[in-house]
């Protein structure tokens, strides 16, 4: 793999202007469910910030330091994508999956973010951010990836595949900015639905980005970032985690921590409170 810059960079990643012309046509306006109250299911109390988390933290500098050394591609804040060969098939059928999208998200299959993981309620308001996960942390959600068949096939197929789930940012959401929890990790999104009313964009590090309809983004997202949705829409993208190529040490020190997070009760509420929340949407369809 190669780790050179590009002369041409694809649209997605310019830093200014609006969407290119190019760009696929969008869907008809997504229409949301307003958020209304969570179904009465009794999710975990909020406990206090989980120790791996605080731990990774205070150790975070040294080891994305040594993931780093050993990383197979750039360190950049923004990643080539055509270093990752897997992203065409994203491209090639995001309509697809877009459909799939916008079918669970009209509901209230897609809960709230901050009401499945606690710790994101630093970052986001309650309804800001919706999620509808279809894997978290190497853990396959069967229900959801059940009703999402076109989409599963294709996130299945990913190497080293951590997490996948539909992000939904509400009209005039901001997402302070935050960091990623490992440098063992590389994030990207596939353009589903982006408004063009106005300005959705994300910084990470000195770049800004701007996303394409049915283009893929990759970005490392220990790098300092935020979102904007300065529009009257709501934005979709298909959020994809997944393992950094590495050679050793990195790949033992990143393996290391990502099985220490899986098991950790920070992922393991967050797959519970997915759990309840689908049988409390399962009850009111009854």
């Amino acid at each position: 793999m190669t780790t050179a810059t590009r002369d041409a960079a694809p649209a997605t990643w310019r830093n200014s202007g609006s969407i290119d012309e190019a760009t696929p046509r969008r869907a008809p306006e997504l229409a949301l469910v307003p958020d209304a109250p969570a179904p009465a299911a009794p999710l975990q109390a909020e406990p206090g910030r989980p120790l791996v988390i605080r731990i990774g933290k205070r150790l975070r500098g040294v080891f994305d330091r040594m993931i780093a050394s050993s990383s197979l591609v750039a360190n950049d804040p923004v990643l080539d994508m055509r270093d990752f060969a897997w992203t065409a098939a994203l491209r090639g059928e995001w309509q697809a999956i877009r459909d799939e999208a916008i079918r669970v998200a009209q509901g209230h299959a897609a809960p709230s973010l901050a009401t499945i993981s606690p710790d994101h309620r630093a970052i986001a308001a309650v309804g800001q951010w919706r999620s509808f996960f279809l894997w978290g942390y190497g853990y396959p959600i069967e229900d959801n990836l059940a009703s999402c068949p076109a989409t599963r096939a294709l996130v299945e197929r990913i190497p080293g595949l951590n997490s996948a789930f539909f992000s939904i940012l509400a009209p005039g959401a901001h997402i302070p900015a935050h960091r990623g929890v490992t440098k063992g990790l590389i994030t990207c999104h596939l353009g589903l639905v982006v408004p063009r009313d106005g300005d959705v964009r994300m910084r990470v590090g000195d770049r800004v980005v701007r996303w394409a309809e049915g283009e893929t983004l990759v970005f490392d997202d220990t790098y300092d970032h935020e979102v904007w949705n300065e529009t009257a829409g709501t934005r979709v993208v298909l959020l994809i985690q997944f393992e950094r190529p590495l050679r050793n040490p990195g790949r033992w020190i990143a393996d290391l921590f990502l099985g220490i997070v899986r098991r950790s009760a920070f992922v393991q509420e967050a797959r519970a409170n997915i759990g309840e929340w689908n049988a409390a949407v399962k009850a009111l369809e009854v």
